[in-house]
């Protein structure tokens, strides 16, 4: 494992700036106001001699309840697994008594302490660092995140409290993306950090009652059954008409930015509420990037038989359009039906991933087209003669014929779901590529011989005497 350095301090002190610096990302939302950060944000920095990783955290406000109570559990376990702990402060605003609580409380943990005393830009950096003597910390480093300065400053100062084993280099900064990559998304309070959480086993992301808690997209790799993951829990995406907040609209392009991420997206939503537009919409991101996809009903616990049958035949009528998505029934707060999920997601990753060989596509287009042969066009019927690979996830097939542009979409239709059977492939989109073969001859004019053109007057004179 990679040493790990945690960025602790009040909210709007400057933290997840330095820590998109650091990581040389733009992973981490900004914006000019406090409390935007909740769940702990995992990167790498690679601008030392030693990669580490960097744990971003919510500001801790000094406040025992609701929100500010669940962020100060996300920060107490980042500083648990810390190496180093960088104390974050606000050169303009001055030593506060906030900043003297939560050294105290850091000072308890035992571990290497930085004061980063940020926001220095235009200001007499002696004078600031002065100002914050007082806390005792004899290593304090001036920085100006926003404009990149005082990095270099940093990192000298946590490569002394670093680990010089070797061993957990590289290999362990790659294992955070290894294994597939799962996105869950939905519309705000369905359940999405719940289920990360549930299937973690632990608190690791915020979840509260309060509908759009998650703003960030936080990535988690997990081992399950053997097998590598990255679950990448977003934040919830209303209705365009109801996004007001700056805030929130970056959210939502995390959230699409992460859907193009991913290799399968896992479609959250409320058993209880069935499926409405939003959801219908968030699918419609999916195809777009054309991402395998599992519908999953969350809150089937609280459902009644009766209840059970009318979602399953929402589900069948709404979702008739991805009728190739599988559809699970969860309770991500009891842990029922998880198994069956990630099965779902195997399966979907499978058949997204599916390399086909030019043999077997040729077998089954032959086989297709001798079943039903596509209508006529003008008294001439489209012919199909041969298809090859043209790529994975989606799983994509070149046809090649003639007259392919005339065919009907009914007849497309029917080729997908063709291949879908053959190929026993659920969960993934489907994409096929027709192409037209050229005629040699286009564009040559006939030019007759002298024999030929003698022939043809003889025959425009017979037929003038006839």
């Amino acid at each position: 494992m990679l040493p790990v350095v945690a960025l602790v301090g009040r909210p709007n002190v400057g933290k997840s700036t330095l820590f998109n610096v650091l990581t040389r990302t733009r992973d981490a939302l900004v914006a000019d106001q406090p409390g935007l950060t909740r769940d702990r944000h995992y990167g790498v920095c690679h601008l030392g001699d030693r990669p580490f990783v960097v744990v971003d955290t919510g500001g801790l406000s000094g406040e025992d309840e609701g929100m500010d109570a669940l962020t100060a559990r996300q920060v107490q376990l980042a500083v648990e697994e810390a190496t180093v702990v960088v104390f974050v402060t606000d050169a303009r605003a001055g030593l506060t008594a906030l900043d003297r609580d939560i050294l105290t409380d850091l000072r308890k943990r035992g571990k290497p302490l930085i004061v980063g005393v940020n926001k220095t830009d235009g200001l007499d950096e002696q004078t600031s660092l002065a100002d914050f003597a007082a806390l005792g910390i004899a290593t304090q480093v001036p920085l100006a995140a926003s404009h990149g300065r005082g990095v270099d400053g940093l990192l000298t100062a946590i490569a002394p409290h670093l680990p010089t084993d070797d061993d957990a280099g590289e290999p362990a900064a790659a294992e955070a993306e290894q294994g597939i990559r799962v996105a869950i998304v939905g519309r705000p309070n369905v359940g999405k950090s719940t289920l990360v959480n549930r299937l973690l086993g632990e608190d690791r992301v915020v979840v509260s009652d309060v509908a759009g808690t998650t703003r960030d997209s936080i990535r988690v790799p997990i081992e399950r059954d053997g097998k590598q993951y990255t679950l990448i829990d977003t934040a919830g995406v209303r209705r365009r008409a109801r996004v007001e907040e700056a805030i929130e609209k970056f959210s939502v392009i995390k959230t699409l930015q992460s859907i193009a991420a991913a290799q399968v997206v896992v479609l959250l939503l409320d058993a209880g509420e069935g499926v409405s537009e939003q959801d219908a919409t968030l699918i419609g991101h999916v195809l777009n990037e054309a991402r395998a996809l599992v519908v999953v009903a969350n809150k089937w616990d609280n459902l009644t038989k009766y209840q059970r049958e009318q979602c399953e035949k929402s589900l069948e009528r709404r979702l008739d359009f991805v009728a190739w998505a599988e559809r699970v029934f969860i309770s991500a707060k009891h842990g029922s039906g998880l198994r069956e999920l990630m099965k779902a997601i195997d399966r979907a990753h499978a058949s997204a991933t599916r390399q086909f060989s030019s043999s077997e596509l040729n077998r089954a287009i032959e086989t297709a087209y001798e079943a039903y042969q596509p209508p006529l066009v003008r008294g001439h019927a489209p012919k199909l003669r041969y298809a090859h690979p043209g790529g994975t996830n989606p799983p994509t097939i070149v046809i090649h014929g003639s007259r392919t542009k005339h065919l009907a979409d009914s007849y497309r239709r029917y080729l997908e779901n063709f291949f879908r059977k053959r190929f026993k492939l659920v969960g993934t989109p489907l994409r096929l590529e027709f192409r037209d073969g050229e005629n040699p001859f286009a564009g040559r004019r006939n030019e007759l011989t002298e024999g030929q053109q003698r022939k043809r007057q003889r025959m425009i004179r017979n037929a003038k005497k006839r």
